[in-house]
């Protein structure tokens, strides 16, 4: 008996998600008496993971796998979980993950938890406090059930080192044709930039930059920060950003550690999205709008001439501290 874990893998390394998974499962297992057991698709050297508390890794090597597909991934971390007769499945919050999660808790029979944000709070019975309305209150859950799938909010335990000698075998799941019934016919990814899921700190732009063309100025912060930059709906549906850039309860959720809103009155729907992040940044020429209700700092101020100041002071911090 294990606690089983789906690391995602791209790019040629984990996602900081996989880690985090990783740190939570430990801390889980421990409580258990047991120890945390990977599945991996089509991933390359998976030694990181027992730097996190991972004792095996089961690598699943398919060339039909090379495209996410949630039914035949589901079948993977199905039947990993029954190799290893795990008591305890924990998923990551994000997209591929959340079509995951409900697929496999069918699969196994088992009771879900969404929107985790702590270990249990008892193992007997199985209890685990989780966010509800968007992130405006939390509920104690308990699964009863003999298998148990959680779906963990993003940066809600962290990284946690724990080194463990982790052994690595291949697994090759009984896969068929019916789990290939959807088919992957492109994938569109964005290169050179931190994209939303994996981004520590998100700084985001709305109609307050006045134009598409102002953009860069955004950009430059975002760069010096390390950040990814996404903007608001009503920036998407102008056509100023791509849709993929979208946050909020109707685009992607958000749950970085800073998120710097840029020229965003703050609709309900917007907040909603990104209440999970820890620390709210609003700079915004209207002292009434609704994101400084939220805001864990505000700067009343035109973002054309407040954000490149910003920028600058930070590039000296940088040089200074480098």
């Amino acid at each position: 008996m294990s606690v089983l874990i789906y690391a995602e893998y791209a790019d040629g390394k984990f996602k900081k998600v996989a880690l985090e998974l990783a740190s939570y499962a430990k801390a889980v297992a421990d409580t258990m008496g047991t120890s945390v057991t990977a599945v991996t698709v089509n991933a390359g050297d998976t030694s990181e993971l027992g730097k996190y508390g991972v004792s095996k890794v089961l690598n699943v090597n398919n060339g039909q796998l090379s495209n996410f597909n949630a039914k035949a991934y589901a079948d993977v971390v199905k039947q990993a979980a029954q190799k290893e007769g795990a008591k305890v499945v924990v998923l990551s919050s994000t997209t591929d993950s959340l079509y995951l999660a409900p697929l496999v808790a069918v699969g196994l029979d088992a009771g879900m938890a969404s929107n985790v944000v702590g270990l249990p709070v008892s193992t007997s019975p199985f209890q685990v406090k989780r966010s509800a309305f968007s992130q405006k209150a939390f509920n104690y859950t308990e699964v009863t059930t003999d298998v148990k799938v959680l779906s963990i909010s993003k940066n809600s335990f962290g990284l946690v080192e724990n080194n463990t000698a982790a052994s690595a075998e291949d697994f090759s799941p009984a896969l068929s044709d019916a789990d290939f019934n959807t088919k992957v016919e492109s994938v569109e990814k964005a290169s050179g930039k931190v994209s939303i899921a994996d981004a520590d700190i998100v700084v985001s732009g709305g109609r307050g930059l006045k134009g598409p063309e102002n953009w860069h100025i955004l950009e430059d912060l975002a760069t010096t920060l390390g950040a990814a930059t996404a903007c608001s709906k009503p920036v998407s549906d102008i056509g100023w950003r791509p849709h993929s850039e979208h946050v909020g309860q109707t685009g992607k959720p958000v749950a970085s550690n800073l998120y710097v809103a840029i020229g965003i009155s703050g609709a309900i729907q917007h907040i909603a999205g990104i209440n999970a992040s820890k620390v709210k940044v609003v700079i915004n020429t209207d002292p009434e709008a609704p994101f400084f209700k939220v805001a864990d700092y505000g700067i009343v101020g035109d973002a054309l001439d407040v954000v490149p100041r910003l920028t600058q002071k930070l590039k000296e911090f940088k040089a200074q501290n480098s």
